[in-house]
């Protein structure tokens, strides 16, 4: 009985240590791996973090169109005014002609 538990074990050894190399090498790559995805998330949040206040200039943009539009209705009041103005000057220089 004896000769059959040390070769039990014996066999268990030699598992262990043919085994151990091979799960070393994947639990390093695990942890290689895992340091990988901190620094991809790491990367992630910076490039989100800048992307958010990028997107803070949007709201000023709106204004910026709005005042614009505001403008060019000004100067198409301004163009038809100029109009005005040219018709009565002409009419007049016909009329003094």
């Amino acid at each position: 009985m004896t000769n059959i538990i040390l070769i039990l074990w014996a066999i268990l050894l030699a598992v262990t240590v043919l085994l151990l190399p091979f799960i070393v090498r994947l639990l390093h790559s695990t942890w290689e791996a895992s340091r990988n995805i901190e620094r991809y998330f790491k990367e992630m949040k910076e490039a989100g973090i800048g992307i958010s206040e990028n997107t803070g200039y949007v709201s000023e943009l709106d204004n910026t169109i709005s005042v614009a539009s505001g403008i060019l209705k000004v100067a198409g009041e301004i163009d038809n005014n100029a109009k005005t103005i040219k018709e009565a000057v002409s009419e007049r220089a016909l009329k003094q002609n």
